[in-house]
């Protein structure tokens, strides 16, 4: 299934049908409930470079109408009615829950805070991770927990959206924002006893350009991003132009003073950095949501520097040793390679490479919340590097001068999600598969090897009789996309089995191997195959792959997903009337694409979050982040490029539609509700398939982070319980051998 998360949402996750399962199949497609409010057409016409685009349902856009309000709420009864029917819906639902509260803890963005570890903590059945404080990542039993969010809010629905500690480990400054807004108030704690300290700053995070926290090397004051506030700029303008601050403890938020900003885009997104030595300041700009970094640094003189811009492809910068910056620049090297400046002299041009382009993707830098993260690092055992190997990744550590390059001993198909330098010189690794549960690894150096520390999540179920298959599909222009192909041992390739295809593809974001989980444990007993799809438009294979899924280039995406469904087919895992696909954000776009171009391959679609109308998406505020990425409406062969796939502009009446469920939140700040909701009364009025299209508004959740437990058991249950119907697959209530 796909669980939504950090920056841009990443998708995550019978028996032979006889003449009695067909004839069932056929029951499930007839009516069984009061049909679904009808949505008025009311048409418009917009002239985009002399051609006019029609559509019916713009008045779905506007969430403050009390009739928009009335068939929304229409359609959820529907939804619910639908669902809650299926005898499976039920036993699914209980059996999640019973299996996530039996889950073990567990522990993500771990950091050092003077000689302790700050972390989030998962601990089942609660429904908001914890800020807890360990001594080290082997001794979880000396836990503090200092803010439990589940206090403060009784509904669940307030979220730690990021937190950073003093370098002394004296304070924690805190994002939090209240049910999935994404819309985040810094405070301040005291990292001992997590007592609260008077200090709050407002808008410190926002939907669009994320929000991040830098802390002084003395502990004293720490620089933030910064909103405008209201009378500061236009309306229309307060989520934009995003700002660095600087804030000393115990001064009220109108003494803080302006770092710098002011230059930097309307859509420029900002991370702070600050050196070893406290001397050095850097600023990362990110240019929208499409890849491009500038890099700024202000030194002892306190001059700024503007050392990278946009164009010279230079993805992150991190501090090391000796006074040195270390870079990982994609210019004329699309997979990567790693340059050296000293900090007191940092000119590009002068950069030495370090680590030259090879065959694997040097990563660069990933996302943590809101966050932006380098997905290398410096210190003085080494330069240790993420790199990727079209899906799955590695870790190699190098001499600081880029020679003696030696990979660390990790599990096979794995995914490093997250490395974390510490004080003893050696460095935390998040290490998961897709059959075995995220753990933190230790790889020192000095002593050799690398280890699993205490800081393993235990899972209620296991994964020992699957297996992880490997295969390359054929995409139309002849590239070869990877598979990863996920399913029981002894799996029969009869064309018969129920198949979920899962697929992102876009914004050089690497779709990596993720824990299959409760819900993909229950997917697997039935019978069921999962499969990921490594598209164009990732990162996989660097910035070439990126760029030719990318702006004009998008539909290469969704001829790769199309192709992945072919090839599974052909290679008989499945078949038609037994494939469904399923993504979220800008995999929600896939799902739309491929749905309307190509409808007769799919028996099922799930999609959250989507993106569907690509003619007013960059009205938005968060729309407009997506430029980069997308195109615009603006520029006339990007214009065409986006009329050609918008889903919303590419559903036809009569045409046997597969089903659908739409989910959304409507807290959502990345991608406006309002998509769902005219692509559903689109799809309600044209299909002739008699299948259903399920809308599902969330009024508790946005884009997927901060969503509370049990409101995500309640989407995966509703989404396990619509795939097994529509594919014809009876539940079995047995619990598997492989649950423990």
């Amino acid at each position: 299934m796909v669980r939504l998360a950090t920056r841009l949402p990443l998708p995550s996750w019978p028996h032979a049908v006889g003449i009695t399962a067909l004839l069932l199949i056929s029951l499930r497609m007839q009516p069984l409930h009061a049909a679904p409010p009808v949505a008025e057409r009311k048409p418009v016409t917009d002239t985009y470079h002399g051609v006019a685009v029609a559509e019916d349902y713009r008045w779905l856009e506007d969430s403050t109408s009390a009739d928009v309000r009335t068939w929304t709420a229409g359609q959820n009864a529907h939804t619910r009615g639908f669902l809650d029917a299926l005898p499976a819906r039920s036993p699914i639902h209980k059996r999640l829950e019973k299996l996530s509260a039996a889950a073990s803890a567990s522990y993500r963005q771990v950091k050092p805070a003077g000689n302790r570890l700050l972390a989030l903590k998962r601990q089942p059945p609660l429904e908001q991770p914890l800020l807890v404080s360990i001594a080290s990542p082997d001794a979880p039993e000396t836990e503090r927990i200092l803010l439990d969010p589940n206090v403060q809010n009784s509904k669940g629905t307030t979220s730690i959206d990021g937190f950073y500690p003093s370098p002394d480990g004296t304070r924690v400054a805190v994002i939090l924002a209240d049910a999935g807004s994404e819309r985040g108030n810094l405070v301040l704690l005291d990292a001992v006893t997590g007592a609260p300290r008077p200090d709050r700053i407002e808008r410190v995070s926002f939907p669009t350009g994320g929000g991040s926290v830098a802390w002084d090397r003395d502990s004293r004051g720490f620089f933030y991003t910064r909103y405008p506030r209201a009378g500061e700029r236009p309306p229309a303008d307060l989520a934009f132009y995003e700002q660095l601050y600087h804030h000393a403890l115990g001064d009220a938020e109108s003494a803080d003073t302006y770092c710098i900003g002011k230059e930097f885009p309307r859509i420029g997104e900002v991370f702070p950095s600050v050196s070893p030595d406290g001397r050095h300041l850097l600023v990362t700009v990110q240019d929208g949501d499409g890849g491009d970094f500038a890099h700024w640094l202000r030194g002892p003189d306190q001059k700024w520097n503007q050392i990278t811009r946009f164009a010279d492809g230079v993805k992150s910068i991190v501090f090391g040793p000796e006074h040195q910056l270390y870079l990982v620049s994609r210019k004329d090297a699309p997979r990567g390679r790693i340059l050296k400046l000293p900090v007191d002299r940092p000119i590009l041009s002068e950069a030495r490479v370090i680590v030259p382009e090879g065959e694997s993707v040097i990563v660069g830098y990933d996302w943590q919340g809101l966050d932006i993260v380098p997905a290398f690092a410096a210190n003085e055992s080494g330069l240790w590097v993420i790199e990727m190997l079209g899906g799955p990744s590695r870790v190699r550590r190098f001499k600081l001068d880029g020679s003696s390059p030696s990979t660390l001993a990790l599990p096979p198909v794995s995914a490093v999600g997250a490395m974390v330098p510490l004080p003893d010189r050696s460095m935390l690794l998040s290490v998961g598969t897709f059959l075995t549960t995220t753990g933190w690894f230790r790889a020192d150096a000095a002593k050799g090897g690398v280890h699993r520390t205490a800081l393993v999540e235990k899972s209620p179920v296991t994964f020992d009789d699957c297996e992880v298959l490997r295969e390359f599909a054929t995409s139309k222009d002849g590239t070869r996309v990877p598979v990863s192909i996920i399913q029981r041992r002894g799996t029969k390739r009869n064309g018969n089995n129920p198949t979920l295809l899962t697929g992102y593809g876009g914004y050089g974001i690497n779709i990596t191997p993720k824990f299959l989980g409760a819900e993909g444990r229950l997917w697997l007993d039935q019978g069921g195959v999962h499969v990921v799809a490594n598209l164009r438009g990732g990162g996989e294979y660097g910035g070439t792959w990126h760029s030719q899924g990318s702006g004009v280039n998008k539909q290469n995406v969704f001829d790769d997903f199309a192709a992945c469904a072919r090839h599974l087919i052909a290679r008989n895992y499945t078949q038609p009337s037994r494939l469904a696909i399923e993504g979220g954000s800008n995999g929600g776009l896939l799902m739309g694409a491929s749905l309307t171009q190509h409808p007769e391959l799919f028996r099922a679609v799930v999609t959250h979050v989507g993106i569907y109308d690509m003619l007013r998406v960059e009205l938005e505020p968060n729309g407009a982040f997506n430029v980069p990425e997308f195109g615009t409406v603006k520029n006339p062969e990007q214009f065409r490029a986006l009329h050609a796939y918008s889903p919303y502009h590419h559903v036809s009446a009569g045409v046997k539609y597969p089903a659908v469920f739409f989910m959304t939140g409507d807290n959502d700040g990345r991608v406006n509700p309002s998509n769902s909701r005219k692509m559903t009364a689109r799809l309600q009025a044209a299909t002739a398939s008699g299948e259903p299209i399920l809308l599902r508004t969330s009024a508790s959740s946005g884009h997927g982070s901060g969503t509370a437990r049990s409101e995500v058991i309640q989407q995966e249950a509703d989404v396990l319980s619509f795939l097994f119907d529509r594919l014809g697959v009876p539940y079995k209530e047995t619990p598997p051998a492989s649950v423990r």
